[in-house]
């Protein structure tokens, strides 16, 4: 059995290889996470906050944006440092995550004071004990991948494929704690639960890498380069952020109760489509910068990478024509969700949609270009800017001419169908744009 699991690695190379091993570890912790978004959250957490689930956890994805960006910005120097094998500068750099931790945690509970009540108040949601919670997730959620980014780097792609593998029974055990007490307070916990298991892991296996003598890393060229870096994440991260939070929020705002939490069942079905993705995603990056700095093109590896992970969601979504009906009868309140069955192939979709565009930022910035964020950033701009311009008209009302007030009413969100329709023309103009870029003067070669 050796030799032939041998012979097939050497058959499909280390970038198919790793991603397998990974994808097989990942989807057994899927088995419990899709036990916990179909059953266990809507067991606890009533249809009408169900749909608040997802803006929440925007939210605190939003108070996380200058940990995340520092995040990405160390992923480029760990990588950087491990292809030179300069591990005890590693070990100083890693020493400075414990001091920008501490003032983004900060930053994030200042934001939170005056921002959270207004927000908790625009999605219908009042429960006092989330405001720390939210936080708690967030940050720790952010600060997480920095150290899975070191085994990334590294290519310790098995320790990474165990820790996620436990990481979902913790998550699983502490909402199952947690939440018959209360149910979105629960949910949060254990949405930290698992960033706090996997810090723990990622640094006892970093542990050899960093029994070194710590080196000087820190002058005045490595904090301009760092800290260049870090604006254009942080910038990106914005805009980005800001549009995920908008649309979740109109998603809860302006349409019914019910149809938020149809969504947000339809979107537990819809992210089976992104698992395939997000194995490639993770181990595609330290091969892309491999590429890179030989000189070679990597829009190869990136096509195919791209293929199959559509030909995945179009798998994925071919059954839920027929099974997603009878699915959504059976679960929690199945009743009321089970008429939303047309939305989870429709978002499976649009999430295909975003695959190529993702691997070909990951495989740009794992090669220090960024020229994609000069139509990116953009669109990130322009999409929530529209969607509140069209949801929001009604305060404009004898500002602008009457002709706009009534194309913007006939094409407002009333309706789940309507919102979808928008969700599906920001990612395909974003689509074109992606492979626009990739084709244009050969941007993937050096």
């Amino acid at each position: 059995m050796r030799n032939l699991l041998d012979k097939l690695h050497a058959r499909m190379g280390d970038f198919w290889w790793y991603s397998l091993m990974l994808f097989c570890a990942c989807r057994a912790a899927d088995v419990l996470n899709a036990f916990v978004g179909l059953w266990l959250v809507p067991k606890y957490v009533d249809p009408s906050e169900l749909g608040a689930v997802m803006p929440l956890t925007n939210f605190a994805n939003f108070l996380a944006l200058p940990a995340a960006a520092f995040a990405n910005t160390f992923r480029n120097e760990l990588t950087r440092l491990s292809v030179d094998r300069e591990f005890g500068k590693l070990k100083t750099l890693m020493r400075g995550v414990f001091v920008a931790a501490a003032v983004f945690l900060f930053l994030a509970i200042v934001v939170a004071k005056f921002t959270l009540p207004l927000f908790l108040e625009r999605i219908r949601i009042v429960e006092g004990s989330l405001g720390l919670l939210i936080i708690s997730a967030s940050f720790v959620s952010a600060v997480c991948p920095i150290y899975s980014y070191a085994l990334q780097a590294l290519k310790k792609f098995k320790a990474h494929a165990i820790l996620s593998a436990i990481g979902a029974p913790v998550r699983f055990f502490a909402m199952l704690v947690t939440m018959p007490f209360r149910a979105l307070s629960g949910y949060f916990v254990g949405q930290a639960a698992t960033p706090v298991f996997t810090m723990v892991g990622d640094v006892f296996c970093l542990r050899k890498e960093l029994a070194v003598p710590a080196e000087p890393y820190w002058n005045r060229d490595v904090f301009k380069r760092f800290l260049i870096l870090f604006a254009i994440f942080a910038g990106w991260a914005a805009t980005g952020g800001i549009s995920g939070l908008v649309e979740s929020t109109v998603l809860r705002q302006r349409l019914p109760d019910l149809d938020s939490a149809g969504y947000y069942m339809a979107t537990r079905f819809s992210e089976i489509a992104s698992y395939f993705f997000c194995t490639l995603s993770f181990t595609l990056f330290p091969y892309t910068a491999d590429m890179a700095a030989k000189g070679k093109d990597m829009r190869p590896l990136i096509l195919k990478a791209s293929l199959a992970s559509i030909a995945f969601g179009a798998l994925v979504a071919a059954p839920f024509f027929f099974i997603a009906k009878p699915i959504l009868s059976v679960l929690p309140h199945g009743t009321e969700y089970a008429p939303y069955w047309w939305v989870i192939p429709w978002c499976i979709g649009i999430t295909s949609l975003t695959f190529p565009l993702s691997f070909y930022t990951t495989a740009e910035i794992s090669a220090q270009r960024f020229k994609f964020l000069k139509w990116l950033m953009p669109l990130d701009i322009a999409y929530p800017a529209v969607l509140l311009f069209v949801t929001g008209h009604g305060y404009l009302v004898g500002i602008i001419p009457e002709s706009w007030t009534t194309f913007l009413a006939a094409h407002n969100v009333r309706t789940l169908e309507t919102m979808l329709w928008w969700m599906t023309a920001a990612t395909a103009i974003k689509l074109a744009c992606c492979l626009f870029a990739m084709t244009a003067h050969s941007p993937m070669r050096r």
